[in-house]
């Protein structure tokens, strides 16, 4: 059972969605951050996670839950202080968007602690319902299971990962789309036609590349800078992105009508089973594009 749950930055966008939900499963709660939560009926208590005192390293050691919902830097450097007060049979969970190093320290640093790894796939005003939650077995145990219950009873889809499998996963769904949609967003600008010149005339594929871009350039430039720096896969993704560019723009001043179908044929083959399920997707979206 997790009766008693420490989340270290919950009063951020991802650490309030753990702090949301295990309220909502009559969890006891403490929130650990630079400024109070919005419920101010939550515990709080200001504090440093990688230098905290004797008042917080009690509320730890009763703990059966500490969530880092925290950048990595903190994770990292909380996870020895972290192993010397957390009980044996307590959880420790990071919901880092990068995982190859926080593994290698809870692994060097925090041997006697169950452990978790997660990363919600979704922006956290989303909710779980429905949604991807990468999930990073580190130690298991009793209450590594009952947290991955509990997510999924809160609707969310646990993706068994490792660290690795993680990061190279990451670095397509994350670095690679948001490498895609600030790259155009760059082209568009360089192209000199305002947003409300294309609203005008946009077809929907467009209109849904342009909300896309929306949402990103609209976001918290920590949290991409961090998909893009600290992910050891972004720059093979980057590389990637601008070799395909580089191959379209070759096959369109020398290639020929057919070449271009077969480089249509090698895009969509490569969809696999997968081409039905996401041009239905594309085709639900278009429809209040």
């Amino acid at each position: 059972m997790i009766r008693r749950a420490v989340v270290v930055g919950g009063s951020g966008a991802v650490g309030g969605l753990f702090v949301s939900c295990l309220a909502n499963s009559d969890v006891e709660l403490l929130v650990v951050d630079g400024r109070p939560p919005e419920d101010g009926r939550l515990r709080y208590e200001q504090g440093d996670i990688t230098d905290f005192g004797p008042e917080l390293a009690e509320d730890l050691a009763a703990a059966d839950l500490v969530v880092l919902a925290v950048p990595e830097p903190v994770a990292v450097a909380a996870v020895k202080g972290l192993a010397a007060v957390l009980r044996p049979d307590a959880l420790l969970v990071d919901t880092l968007s990068v995982k190859q190093r926080i593994v290698e320290s809870i692994l060097a640093d925090a041997p006697g602690v169950e452990a978790l790894s997660l990363n919600p796939m979704f922006a956290p005003s989303l909710g779980f319902e429905g949604r991807p939650v990468a999930a990073v077995v580190v130690h298991d145990g009793p209450a590594a299971r009952t947290l991955l219950d509990l997510i999924r009873l809160w609707g969310g889809k646990v993706v068994p990962v490792t660290s690795q499998e993680h990061d190279r996963l990451a670095g397509a769904t994350q670095a690679l789309t948001h490498a895609t949609l600030l790259s155009f967003g760059l082209a568009l600008s360089q192209f000199g036609i305002s947003t409300t010149e294309l609203r005008q005339i946009a077809p929907p594929p467009h209109n849904v590349l342009l909300a896309m871009l929306a949402r990103v350039a609209a976001g918290t430039p920590e949290v991409y800078w961090d998909v893009q720096a600290a992910n050891p896969e972004a720059l093979a993704a980057r590389q990637a992105l601008a070799d395909g560019v580089r191959r379209f723009a070759d096959l369109l001043a020398t290639g020929t009508e057919e070449d271009f179908a077969a480089m249509l044929h090698e895009v969509r083959d490569a969809f696999g089973p997968e081409l039905e399920h996401y041009r239905d997707t594309c085709a639900r979206l278009f429809e209040s594009a």
